[in-house]
Parts: structure tokens; C-alpha cells; sequence
């Protein structure tokens, strides 16, 4: 049998002129990563939260990813305050190229 896949749930990203956040809800619980707007060229992520119910799956992580996907793409970058992301990019070498 194959592994859960990944992907299984959707990250929603909303965003204001200083502060933006990804979101997963997931069986009636929310997970989210928080982020600050320095400039318009950095991110710095505040904080990673997600509840018991979701722990095991990965959500973390994947709200963590998307941050440096959509960094990337701008061609901003990062800096994790958060010391759960601050962990994930010490755990993923392949992120360092938008870390500041």
C-alpha cells in the first residue's frame, strides 16, 4: 500500500499591506503560519501554529514550503523567527536560497 499522500489538504494564503498568514482547515480545525512584511523584499514568519487534531500530517511543514515557493517565485526572501521554521529550514538545505 502506498503512503497518505501528501497533498491532502489545501493551504489558503491571505495577505494585508503588512502581514500575511497560510491557513489549513482541516476536519473543523485551522493551522496556520503567520508572517510579517518587511519591505518589499522580505518575510519574516512570526509564528507556526497547529492544533493536536492535525499533528502527524505533515501541516507544518507543507505551510512552511509554500511560504519558500511563493518567496522564491517573488524573489524575495525569509527570515524565520518562528522556531518551529526556523527548524524546517535547518532540516531543508534546498530552502537556504531564500533565507536572509
Amino acid at each position: 500500500m502506498s503512503g497518505t499522500p501528501e497533498a491532502s489538504f489545501t493551504i489558503e494564503h491571505e495577505t494585508s499591506d503588512t502581514k500575511g498568514r497560510y491557513v489549513v482547515k482541516l476536519n473543523g480545525a485551522k493551522a496556520e503560519m503567520t508572517y510579517s512584511k518587511a519591505g518589499d523584499s522580505m518575510i519574516i514568519i512570526d509564528s507556526t501554529e497547529v492544533p493536536d487534531a492535525m499533528r502527524g500530517q505533515k501541516v507544518g511543514v507543507a505551510l512552511v514550503a509554500k511560504a519558500v515557493e511563493d518567496v522564491r517565485s517573488s524573489g524575495k526572501k525569509i527570515m524565520p523567527l518562528c522556531p518551529f521554521a526556523k527548524a524546517q529550514f535547518a532540516r531543508h538545505s534546498e530552502w537556504h536560497d531564500v533565507l536572509l
